[in-house]
C-alpha cells in the first residue's frame, strides 16, 4: 500500500505535468523578476508584480502592469523574453530539447506528454516531428528579427536595434505581444508609432498568423503543399483564419475609418493596412498600432469576439480555437437544417469533439463572467472596460484599455489565474482538477430521460 502510495505521488497524467511545468516557470519567473537586478531601479518590484508579469510572460499574453522597455533592466528584460519563448514553445517542449542536448533517450511518457503540448494527433514519429518544430520556430524568429532590423537599426542604432528587432520578433512569433516602445498616459505606446509602416506591421502579422496556425497545420502544409491533400484540421484552421482576418479587416475599417482617435487622419492605404493589423493582433498576440481605449464600441465588441475566438489548437495562441468555434456554428446550422451529423469537406465530425467544443465554449464563458465580476467588483471600470480585460486575459491576448496598471492586488490574482487557465485551457483545468485523465466511459448505461431544452 505505501508504495503504491508513492507512486501516485510522482507518475502525473500528460495534462497535469504541463499544468505543472508552467506553474512552476511562472514561480521560478517571478522570483528572478521580484530581484533588484531585474529592474532599473534599485528598489526592484513586489511580488505579486513579478508574478503577474511572469505568468503574462509564460502564458504569451503581454498585460502589463509597468512600461516594459523602461521599468525592467537588460537581465529582467532577458528573462522575460526567456519565459515568452519557453511559454510559447510549451514547457515540455523545452524539457524535452534539453533532454535531446544531453543525449538521454525520450520514454514514452514524455512522448505522450510531448503529443498533448503539441496536441497532436499520432505519437509516431513525435520526436522528429517536435525537432523540425523547433528548428523551424527558431527560423522563423531569426528571418523575422531580420526584416524588423531593417527598420529598427536606422532608428536606434546597430545593438539596440538588433535587440528591439528580436524581442519583438520573439514575442510577436510566440503570440505574446510584449513590446519595448514605451506608453503615453494611460496607454501603452505598443506600435502606434509604426502605424505607417507596412513592413514592420506586416512582418509583425505574418508572424502572428505563422505562430497562430499551429504546428499541426504546420506539418501538414509542408508535406501534402495542396489544399485538397490537407487534413481536415487543417482546412478547418485555414479557411476559419482566412474568414476571421478577411471579415476583421473590413468591419474594423466600416468602424474606424471615421474616428478622429484611430483610423480617420491616416492615408487610405494606411487605413487598410492597419485595420488588416487589428483584425490579425487579438488572435492573440496584443500588438497595437491604433489605441485601443479609442476604439468604438461596436470595433471593442468585435475585438473581444476576435480575441475570444483566438488561434488554433497546438499553436502558441489562445482563446477557444478557431476549430472549436468552427465545429459549433457548423453543428449548430446542421441542426438547424434537420441533420443528426456535422459534415466538413466531406467528413464527419466525430460526437466527441463536438462535446468537448461545447465544454470548451461553456467553461469558458463561465471563467470570463467570473474574472468579469472580480474586477467589477473591485471597480476597475465600466463594464465594456472590464470584460474587454477579461477577455484578453482570457485569450491570452494583451490588449487592453488602459486598466491593468490600476488593478488592485485582488483584481490582479484573478487576472493571474485567468491568464493560467486560458494558457492552458479551460476544459485541461477542470479535467485536472477533477479527476487528472480525459474522458472515459462508464462500465454501465442510465435509461434515457425526457428534458425540455430552448
Amino acid at each position: 500500500m505505501e508504495d503504491k502510495g508513492k507512486t501516485k505521488l510522482v507518475h502525473f497524467s500528460p495534462l497535469q505535468a504541463i499544468a505543472i511545468g508552467f506553474a512552476t516557470l511562472i514561480i521560478l519567473g517571478a522570483i528572478f523578476l521580484s530581484l533588484p537586478i531585474s529592474t532599473n531601479s534599485t528598489q526592484g518590484v513586489s511580488f505579486i508584480d513579478a508574478l503577474f508579469t511572469s505568468t503574462s510572460a509564460v502564458c504569451v499574453t503581454g498585460l502589463v502592469i509597468f512600461d516594459t522597455g523602461v521599468t525592467w533592466s537588460v537581465f529582467g528584460k532577458t528573462i522575460i523574453i526567456i519565459l515568452i519563448q519557453v511559454g510559447g514553445l510549451g514547457i515540455m517542449s523545452v524539457a524535452t530539447l534539453f533532454s535531446l542536448f544531453m543525449g538521454r533517450r525520450i520514454g514514452l511518457k514524455e512522448r505522450l506528454t510531448i503529443q498533448e503540448s503539441l496536441n497532436e494527433f499520432t505519437l509516431t514519429g513525435i520526436v522528429r516531428i517536435f525537432k523540425k518544430i523547433l528548428i523551424g520556430a527558431f527560423a522563423i524568429e531569426i528571418v523575422g528579427s531580420l526584416i524588423l532590423s531593417t527598420r529598427l537599426i536606422p532608428l536606434y542604432g546597430f545593438w539596440k536595434g538588433i535587440g528591439k528587432s528580436l524581442f519583438h520578433s520573439i514575442s510577436a512569433f510566440c503570440n505574446a505581444g510584449f513590446d519595448l516602445f514605451g506608453s503615453s498616459g494611460n496607454e501603452f505606446v505598443s506600435l502606434t508609432s509604426f502605424n505607417h509602416d507596412p513592413v514592420i506591421l506586416f512582418t509583425i502579422s505574418f508572424l502572428i498568423i505563422i505562430g497562430g496556425l499551429g504546428f499541426i497545420v504546420w506539418k501538414d502544409v509542408l508535406s501534402n503543399r495542396k489544399f485538397t491533400n490537407f487534413m481536415l484540421h487543417t482546412k478547418v484552421v485555414l479557411l476559419t483564419t482566412l474568414i476571421l482576418i478577411t471579415t476583421g479587416t473590413i468591419l474594423l475599417y466600416i468602424f474606424e475609418h471615421n474616428n478622429p482617435q484611430t483610423l480617420k487622419c491616416l492615408s487610405p492605404s494606411s487605413k487598410i493596412l492597419n485595420a488588416f493589423f487589428h483584425s490579425v493582433t487579438p488572435r492573440t498576440a496584443g500588438f497595437n498600432s491604433i489605441s485601443i481605449g479609442d476604439l468604438t464600441e461596436p470595433s471593442k465588441l468585435l475585438t473581444i469576439l476576435l480575441m475570444f475566438i483566438g488561434g488554433a489548437s497546438g499553436s502558441t495562441a489562445g482563446g477557444i480555437k478557431v476549430t472549436t468555434f468552427s465545429i459549433i456554428v457548423f453543428a449548430t446550422l446542421s441542426y438547424i437544417k434537420g441533420n443528426n451529423d456535422v459534415n466538413l469537406f466531406g467528413r464527419k465530425v466525430p460526437e466527441a469533439v463536438i462535446k468537448k467544443s461545447l465544454s470548451i465554449i461553456t467553461l469558458s464563458i463561465v471563467l470570463i463572467f467570473i474574472t468579469t465580476m472580480v474586477l467589477l467588483i473591485n471597480k476597475e471600470g465600466s463594464f465594456m472596460l472590464v470584460l474587454f480585460e477579461s477577455v484578453s486575459a482570457f485569450g491570452t491576448v494583451g490588449l487592453s484599455t488602459g486598466i491593468t496598471p490600476s488593478l488592485n492586488n485582488i483584481s490582479k490574482v484573478q487576472i493571474i489565474i485567468t491568464m493560467f487557465f486560458g494558457r492552458i485551457g479551460p476544459l485541461s483545468a477542470a479535467i485536472i482538477i477533477s479527476t487528472g485523465q480525459g474522458p472515459k466511459n462508464l462500465p454501465y448505461k442510465y435509461p434515457e430521460g425526457k428534458i425540455g431544452v430552448g
